[in-house]
């Protein structure tokens, strides 16, 4: 089965919906051409949300004390 195909752009215009629900359905992708020239893709959504809440975990190690005062002198209003 192709996961991918291309198509004109006034044969999508045609048969728009028709090709939405096989994007859906099938999962697959349709690259629509104009004079040859892909110009546009009709993808699948992915269903599955995004949780950025912990998509960084185990990926940072702190080293030493990070609560500590630093041995750099500054003011705030400078």
């Amino acid at each position: 089965m192709k996961t991918s195909y291309s198509i004109q752009a006034g044969n999508f215009k045609a048969k728009c919906l028709q090709l939405m629900d096989e994007v859906h359905d099938k999962h697959i992708s349709i690259t629509i051409t104009k004079h040859g020239k892909p110009i546009a893709k009709l993808i699948p959504i992915d269903e599955t949300p995004l949780d950025l809440f912990g998509c960084l975990k185990n990926t940072i190690t702190i080293q030493g004390d990070i609560t500590a005062p630093i041995d750099v002198s500054w003011e705030a209003n400078e």
